[in-house]
């Protein structure tokens, strides 16, 4: 099997990669080569898919089995890429994103649930492509436009796949790693609201997993790709991060209708706790049937620990935005203390 990845340097690409390989997959990546790591025995091909001359670079390099875009966010760029490699490959995978639906987070998802319509202009659009991340619902509808961008030129062959948060070793973005850092320094950790809140974070490996096997069983279509629902809870998450460096931190547990009184940012300042009642309700029914499955969250959190003592983690663009300032984390949790004496709580 010979596999094409747009990207392939960064966590899901990395991982992707790697299990590739395990398989005696053939391995091409295409990147610009500034950041990451590229895995020993794939074929590094520089590039930036903004460039029709770059991306003209793999026409002599034969065909691929199949394509994974793992990088693509701008519509503009992922129709580039798609139409440049039409004639290179029979089978295209987007990786998109919960966020591409219109109800998210405020809403249950399924595999059905409505996404952003865009309007056709925005499907050959590059707003964003030299700025980064796009705030939420622009990202969302850049997302829904990528898609259809793919698709637009795979049709039936095409496999789009929307993860929701992603965990495990290799993460840049930071939550997990933040997480893991914090109850490394030990003492008084804000732990924000109910313990047994469910969660569905899904492993990068598990993701990967379900890629390489979507793609030999020549899968096609939309599905969500997401740790089934009630699969963790955000206090066994917490818990396995304490345990796992040291066991020196004390959680508090502060009432999330305190906690949302207060100037702090949920999912960014405090990782990964959101009250939004569609945030941890995706449902991934299409993935589960096609044979999705994910591994226990603390085995997670302890090889992302370990991985983190081999190697220090990418800096991502967003790390300043994760993450509770230490000050701050100290007057929120002198407030709670006079808050729940004074209420009994």
């Amino acid at each position: 099997m010979r596999l094409l990845l747009l990207g392939g340097t960064w966590f899901l690409g990395r991982s992707l990669a790697e299990a590739a390989l395990t398989r005696d997959w053939q391995v091409t990546t295409f990147s610009r080569g500034h950041s990451g790591h590229d895995a020993e025995g794939t074929e590094c091909v520089r590039g930036d898919r903004s460039s029709l001359a770059d991306l003209s670079q793999l026409s002599h390099l034969g065909r691929w089995d199949a394509v994974v875009d793992t990088s693509g966010h701008v519509p503009g760029l992922v129709a580039t890429a798609a139409r440049a490699l039409r004639p290179l490959t029979d089978r295209y995978v987007y990786i998109s994103t919960v966020n591409a639906y219109q109800g998210w987070p405020s809403e249950p998802l399924t595999d059905d649930s409505p996404v952003y319509d865009v309007p056709p202009d925005m499907i050959s659009a590059t707003p964003g492509a030299d700025r980064g991340m796009a705030p939420a619902v622009e990202y969302g509808q850049m997302k829904a436009a990528s898609e259809l961008a793919a698709q637009h030129y795979f049709d039936h062959q095409c496999l789009i796949l929307r993860p929701g948060v992603i965990l495990g070793p290799y993460e840049y973005v930071g939550r997990l790693p933040w997480l893991l850092r914090r109850m490394q320094r030990g003492g008084r950790v804000l732990a924000a609201g109910n313990p047994s809140q469910l969660i569905q974070p899904v492993d990068v490996r598990d993701l990967t997993s379900f890629i390489l096997d979507a793609i030999t069983q020549k899968l096609a279509g939309a599905m969500n790709v997401t740790a089934p629902i009630g699969h963790s809870s955000y206090g066994e998450m917490l818990n396995a991060c304490r345990d796992v460096t040291g066991q020196q931190a004390t959680l508090v547990w502060v009432d999330e209708e305190w906690l949302s009184r207060q100037e702090v940012t949920p999912w960014t300042e405090i990782p990964l706790w959101r009250t939004a009642r569609g945030a941890w309700n995706v449902s991934s029914a299409r993935a589960e049937a096609a044979g999705l499955a994910c591994r226990p969250l603390p085995e997670t959190v302890a090889d992302t620990w370990a991985w983190m003592n081999r190697e220090e983690p990418m800096r991502h663009e967003r790390a300043d935005e994760i993450g509770l300032d230490p000050a701050k984390e100290q007057r929120l949790l002198h407030a709670w203390d006079r808050y729940s004496t004074h209420t009994g709580g």
